[in-house]
């Protein structure tokens, strides 16, 4: 692993005080998602580990506020929010490392702008109000609408310029893939918290009520249901595998153990069937380490 000091000078990141918000902006991701962070520090090229470092900061500073608290406080969070960044964006110099550090890395990589915006509007507009999906066009909706747009903002920061249309494109269809793996492995969690994220209509499809659920009836109706999400999620997944050719070389193997550790959660969604309703369905232990290591060996 190469020290932190010089992945910010490969970067071409100069001056005390943006090295320490980027620096900051790394220890927020290592306190909060410390697989990620490993992952990036480990298998990103030097010259990309801050600007995604900043990004996934970031990101989880938005989701952060739109997933905590009621819906009043997460739209007046996200207003302020939303406020911060456009100065941010616009050179000023607040009291949030986080957005300086991410202000200076949409500027150096020339990510467009319209990326971010479209992200905040999706925090605010689909994200904090989220009720579920009636439909498959319901999630598709919400995937444009804040999914995709939260992970351009990025991983979007590994391409000068940001993405052209076939990386983004590509970008979505893993962002789809993500998204169904993780209502799946994350179903338990969900449906105790109230929220149901598979599409009320294929509920009626297999004549499954969310009370069926929420009780975890082991019924051929509901297994049928499982069953049938996962192989859709199976199809979005083998459906994003050009996503790593169409990366910046610098980020190809973070990718290729995104999808691999992707895979082997769904399967682990596949074997458990029915108790995925009883209990969250996690990466376990030891595949996560031989996933990174057989990565790192590439």
């Amino acid at each position: 692993m190469h020290s932190w000091r010089s992945t910010l000078d490969a970067a071409g990141i100069s001056g005390a005080p943006i090295r320490a918000d980027f620096t900051a902006a790394a220890r927020l991701v290592l306190r909060r998602e410390s697989a990620p962070y490993l992952a990036l520090r480990l298998l990103a090229a030097p010259h990309l580990q801050p600007w995604l470092a900043a990004g996934l900061a970031f990101m989880n500073r938005v989701d952060d506020i739109a997933e905590t608290g009621t819906t009043r406080t997460r739209l007046d969070g996200l207003r302020r929010l939303g406020e911060q960044v456009e100065s941010a964006l616009a050179g000023g110099r607040g009291g949030d490392p986080v957005l300086r550090a991410y202000a200076h890395a949409v500027h150096e990589r020339a990510l467009p702008d319209t990326w971010v915006k479209r992200f905040l509007e999706g925090a605010a507009t689909a994200e904090a109000v989220f009720a579920g999906f009636g439909t498959e066009a319901d999630f598709q909706a919400y995937v444009d609408a804040y999914a995709w747009p939260a992970f351009v903002s990025f991983t979007g920061l590994q391409y000068p310029g940001g993405p052209d249309e076939a990386q983004a494109a590509a970008l979505r269809r893993l962002v789809d893939a993500a998204q169904r793996v993780d209502f799946l492995a994350d179903l338990a969690g969900d449906l105790a918290a109230g929220r149901l994220c598979l599409p009320r209509e294929r509920l009626d499809e297999h004549h499954v009520t969310r009370d069926d659920l929420e009780q975890g009836e082991d019924t051929p109706a509901v297994r049928a249901l499982l069953a049938a999400e996962t192989r859709r999620a199976r199809a979005a997944l083998d459906a994003a595998a050009d996503v790593v050719d169409l990366a910046d070389p610098g980020l190809r193997r973070v990718l290729v153990t995104m999808t691999d550790l992707m895979g082997h959660q769904l399967t682990a969604v596949e074997r458990a069937g029915v108790r995925a309703l009883r209990r969250d369905v996690g990466y376990g232990a030891v595949a996560p380490l031989r996933i990174l290591a057989r990565a790192a060996r590439r």
